[in-house]
């Protein structure tokens, strides 16, 4: 970061500084001393101690009893999740599910995390003349579709170890019912980035998902393209694995994730 000079009342400048100081402690997601933080933002300590007496009266940091350390506090913490409840998937998600129809030619979905499966939140029809998709507001399962296996696959491990323990659904003779086959399925679609479930939740189907991170970095859901399985074979084609993944990470940025 450029250093920043000049009177700490200097407008822009301490506007900059001040929002310097709350994303340096949001990224740290700890306490940080004066020197750290004047060190990080390249100007003097003295300046960095105005600014944080300041945003302490207001209550965005707080300062720890016996600590000469500062971390974010109850008002900015506040302010986040306010913001974060705002932003609404579908209506993110909208102008990517265009994109990823119109370069693919699928139907494109979005879909949220669910204690029960994955909601489907909206769909773009694909070009087909014959229309291959889910219903809105349908749940999906976490063992047999994409949706649920890409965003059980990021989940935290205390939530997939209570989807693992539940029972599932048979729905063809494909679909996935055994909890040892299913978390090590998990773990290779953790690590290579997606997921697909071809004839496991109808013969003929498939989808190709990826996953949707919030702010704070936790899975929060899914967007995929569904089709046939001629269309998108169990192992997608790499301009269809990247065209989701990117979707998926439009996505996501615009929910905040990865922005401090």
């Amino acid at each position: 970061m450029p250093r920043i000079e000049g009177k700490s009342g200097d407008g822009v400048q301490a506007v900059q500084l001040t929002l310097g100081i709350i994303e340096h402690l949001a990224r740290e997601r700890r306490a940080v001393g004066v020197t750290a933080l004047a060190q990080a933002l390249g100007t003097t300590k003295s300046r960095i101690h105005r600014h944080l007496q300041t945003l302490v009266a207001q209550g965005y940091i707080v300062q720890p009893k016996d600590s000469d350390r500062y971390e974010s506090g109850p008002r900015l913490i506040a302010l986040g999740r306010a913001v974060s409840d705002s932003l609404d998937l579908t209506h993110v998600a909208a102008d990517a599910l265009l994109e990823l129809r119109d370069a693919l030619g699928h139907s494109a979905v979005v879909s949220q995390i669910t204690p029960d499966g994955i909601r489907v939140l909206a769909t773009v029809p694909g070009r087909s003349p014959i229309e291959i998709g889910v219903r809105t507001g349908s749940v999906l399962a976490f063992n047999c579709s994409a949706q649920g296996k890409v965003v059980l696959a990021n989940a935290s491990p205390e939530f997939r170890a209570r989807v693992l323990r539940g029972k599932f659904e048979i729905m063809t003779p494909h679909t996935i019912v055994s909890p040892t086959v299913l978390a090590a399925e998990l773990e290779e679609v953790r690590q290579r980035g997606w997921a697909t479930a071809a004839n496991e939740s109808g013969i003929g189907l498939n989808t190709l998902a990826a996953p949707i991170f919030d702010s704070a970095g936790a899975v929060c859901g899914a967007v995929g393209v569904v089709d046939m399985v001629q269309f998108i074979p169990a192992t997608p084609s790499e301009d269809q694995r990247e065209r989701v993944i990117a979707a998926a990470k439009r996505i996501s940025q615009a929910l905040g994730h990865g922005v401090l």
